[in-house]
Order: structure tokens, then sequence, then C-alpha cells
């Protein structure tokens, strides 16, 4: 892997390259820099997500999905280099057999609204699948794992659940629910 960061502004990017893990110097237009900034921005906004109230198991889950994002783009930082492990998709599996089994199923389609940290949640969802379709591009141009672009898509499940869940958690006691879509179409079927 390539040399840590001892300075922040080393201006080596000034002409509109970045280097990888690997000390190749890519455009930042690319596609691994442009997947690499999809998953730094996710990491970013669940860093914001946890600054909300949530439940403790929740919390916990999100802070270690940080590291595994870390490991995730320091993969894609280096061509041909693996830190993503098969348990960190073992663990998604896991939360969101747990997490969905708590909650009703869906009758509707729900909007990405509710309490601020529901709301937030699906803005990590929004972002967890850009940046899966980042990943996807990079792979129709390059050779990677399947984990990294596995790893967003059930990323991305995951945060629409817990944003359910988060849409029912209140530390006053009162119930919480989903903000459901009001379909003109189901209305009239109805």
């Amino acid at each position: 892997m390539g040399k840590r960061l001892t300075q922040i502004a080393t201006r080596t990017g000034d002409d509109g390259t970045t280097g990888l893990g690997n000390n190749e110097r890519v455009s930042k237009a690319s596609a691994r820099p442009r997947a690499m900034g999809d998953v730094d921005e996710l990491n970013s906004l669940i860093g914001l997500l946890l600054c909300e109230d949530m439940p403790p198991e929740v919390r916990e889950l999100l802070i270690d999905i940080q590291h595994q994002l870390f490991n995730l783009g320091g993969e894609l930082s280096t061509p041909g280099f693996e830190l993503l492990k098969e348990d960190a998709l073992a663990q998604l599996d896991g939360a969101l057999a747990v997490h969905n089994a708590r909650l009703p199923r869906l009758q509707e389609f729900i909007l990405p609204a509710g309490t601020r940290a529901a709301a937030q949640a699906h803005v990590c969802r929004t972002v967890a699948r850009r940046a899966e379709r980042a990943v996807v591009a990079l792979g129709e141009l390059e050779e990677l794992r399947p984990a990294p672009r596995q790893y967003l898509n059930r990323l991305s499940d995951l945060l629409f659940v817990l944003a359910r869940v988060l849409n029912r958690h209140r530390t006053d006691g009162s119930a919480g629910d989903d903000v459901y879509w009001k379909s003109e179409r189901l209305a009239r079927a109805g």
C-alpha cells in the first residue's frame, strides 16, 4: 500500500490527478477516484447519521460499517488489493435478518421521510446506491472482486431497513411508523 499521509496540502493534485495506493497517478475524473469518492461520501454521511439518537445496537453496527467502508475505500484505491473480507458481508446479512424480522411487512411504498435520523439513513441509502453504480462502472473497465459491489448492494438494503427502525425509535415512548406514499392509483382501486 502507498505512503500514509503526513500532510494534507501536498499540491500534487493541482494538475487534476490523484495518487492511488500503488503510487500510480490517474485523472480525478476517472472511474476509480469516482468510486472512491462516492464511498468516502457515504462514510461521511453515516458519520452525520451517528450524531442522531438511535438504539445502541444500531449505533455499534453503523460504527462497524464505517470501518468496513474505510476498508472498501482502501481496496478501491489500490488496484488488485483486498481489504474487505467475507465476514463484512456476513455482518450485513445478519443485521438485515435481525432488523427486518422486527419490522411489520410493508403494504405500500414508503417515502424517505419521518424522523430526522430515518431521513438521514435514507440519504445514506441513496448514496450507497450511487457508490454501487460507480463500483459497477469501474468493474466494467477493470477487473474487480465482487465483494465491493456486493457490500454496497447489501448495505443500501440495510440502510433502508435501518431507516424503518429509526422511524420507530422514540426516546419519549411514543410509537413511530413509516411515512407511506399516497398512491392515487391505489386510492382509486381501494
